[in-house]
């Protein structure tokens, strides 16, 4: 049996893949076991900011896979140390203390769970396509109906709010709410930036009311929209910071960031047997060395305008509209996305899905404009092919 057939096999069986064998990577570029190239403009799905293989992520995980793999936190570690450091060095203002974990869904659970002992409240504010993990928390704040359906009934106290919407959001948050959560650009639900006006609303109706807000800067965090946190856009400061995916140039890691407001924490009322695992935490101090010392956020704003600017360049009749900021880009079309996704992989490049009709473009910061030019003329000639070609 090949790779594909062994997966296929033993696996749940609940991703749908794609029918390549990835199994090497370099900066924006990954190969297959065929070795076939590829521009990678999934990375990881937002996780391989800093490139994958990061020469200076490999180094620190090397080295300290051979000191210290895990260390609880029952005891202090040097390389955790470090890393909360560094965190309180780059996160927005006010947000200085951490709870490390292992993922996204996870950094969105601890976040509620902390809302609500915080506020002694139980309603959270979530928004109609936002996203925010698929555990039975998180995924009560999560609106896609086919991901909460089977699973229903979940924690209960939640609502949707459309987004963008002052007056509604305004409606919803009151004395019972412990915390509204928000994407800062909608990733899965389409790659849809918050407006300015918005997220400055919901911040002073928080206020009033004695909610918290929570931005959940999972997918928008360590540089991918062209500053180190997406809501450093708009003007709005959180009073808790859910992140993950690009911070440990790799490996899996989470965090949430609190800030003073928040309160004490009741010791063990959450923690995590692998959270703040030696390990992360040095992959994560090289991969924020790496965004800060090269200043990889600068390079996605100019690079992502760039790439922005050439897809606009596209004459195509199926494209409906561009969105984005930084190296976060949404390209919407007038009809599936699936197939156009799938016609450029077999041309060489490899871009996500986001909703029907969506195509999302999450790719290393590194990315040159060489790249770029390759994965905007591939998806030219994908699209002048017609909806039949991309179909078949």
């Amino acid at each position: 049996m090949d790779h594909r057939q062994i997966e296929d096999r033993f696996s749940v069986g609940v991703y749908q893949k794609r029918g390549v064998v990835i199994v090497r990577g370099e900066g924006a570029r990954v190969w297959d076991d065929a070795g076939r190239e590829y521009v990678d403009c999934v990375g990881g799905i937002g996780v391989a900011n800093v490139g994958h293989c990061n020469p200076a992520v490999v180094a620190a995980i090397q080295a300290q896979a051979a000191r210290l793999i895990t260390c609880n936190e029952l005891f202090y570690n040097d390389a955790r140390a470090c890393c909360l450091e560094q965190l309180d060095r780059i996160t927005p203002e006010g947000i200085n203390r951490f709870f490390l974990c292992n993922s996204g869904t996870e950094a969105v659970e601890g976040a509620i769970k902390f809302a609500r002992m915080a506020t002694g409240r139980k309603h959270v504010v979530a928004a109609m396509r936002g996203y925010h993990g698929k555990t039975l928390g998180s995924l009560s704040a999560t609106w896609e109906r086919k991901y909460r359906e089977p699973f229903a009934p979940l924690v209960p106290d939640f609502s949707h709010v459309p987004y963008n919407n002052v007056e509604e959001f305004e409606k919803a948050i009151d004395n019972q709410t412990a915390a509204v959560i928000l994407e800062p650009i909608q990733g899965e639900g389409g790659v849809r930036p918050a407006t300015a006006e918005f997220l400055q609303a919901v911040r002073r109706a928080c206020d009033e009311k004695g909610a918290l807000l929570i931005i959940d800067e999972i997918q928008t965090g360590f540089g991918r929209t062209g500053r180190m946190f997406a809501c450093e856009h708009f003007g709005v400061l959180p009073d808790i910071l859910t992140m993950a995916k690009g911070i440990a140039g790799g490996v899996p890691m989470g965090a949430i960031g609190i800030d003073r407001r928040v309160g004490e924490i009741e010791r063990l009322s959450h923690t995590s047997t692998f959270g703040g695992n030696p390990l992360a935490c040095a992959a994560a101090v090289a991969a924020i060395n790496v965004l800060v010392g090269q200043d990889l956020p600068r390079q996605a704003a100019e690079t992502g305008e760039y790439f922005v600017r050439r897809l606009r360049e596209i004459e195509s009749p199926r494209f409906r509209e561009i969105r984005g900021l930084g190296l976060m880009i949404g390209v919407e079309l007038k009809d599936k996305a699936g197939p156009i996704a799938q016609a450029l992989m077999e041309k060489g490049v490899l871009v996500l899905l986001a909703g029907t009709t969506v195509l999302r473009f999450l790719p290393p910061l590194v990315i040159n404009r060489e790249q770029v030019d390759q994965v905007v003329k591939t998806l030219a000639t994908v699209l002048a092919a017609g909806p039949r070609a991309t179909a078949e």
